[in-house]
């Protein structure tokens, strides 16, 4: 019972999004070295030793644009990325991902899938006696 009554509240009303007990807005407004202490071990680290010269000029042109093709799946998104337009190259074709705040510490790659998913059809033409039986529905 008392379940449904918390149900019923938090249905009423529109949960904020918070990274670490920050909102957006107090996100966008940090730097990246004062964001370091909120993201996890491998970002923060990969954070500290510096930005590749490719990671700093998509940086630069993410700053500028608001829709950008790219290689580096293994750019750190950050807050400055909210609400952008990025196509992410999955080794076949780009794959267009628009940021929304859930994926802030994420790498690009991750939402950039490099494998198909597997769609098995009926036994094929080298198929063996026993392997060409189907079931019928």
């Amino acid at each position: 019972m008392v379940r449904k009554k918390r149900r019923k509240k938090i249905e009423g009303r529109k949960i904020e999004f918070t990274y670490r007990g920050l909102s957006v807005e107090e996100l966008k407004a940090m730097g990246i070295d004062e964001i370091l202490p909120y993201f996890p071990s491998r970002e923060r680290r990969s954070l500290k030793r510096g930005l590749t010269k490719e990671q700093n000029d998509f940086l630069q042109k993410i700053r500028k644009g608001k829709e950008i093709r790219t290689h580096l799946r293994d750019m750190i998104i950050l807050p400055e990325f909210i609400e952008k337009k990025i196509s992410v190259h999955n080794g076949n074709e780009f794959v267009p991902i628009k940021i929304v705040p859930e994926m802030i510490g994420h790498y690009l790659g991750e939402f950039a899938l490099t494998r198909k998913e597997v769609r098995h059809t009926g036994p094929g033409v080298g198929a063996t006696r026993s392997s060409k039986y189907m079931p019928l529905k």
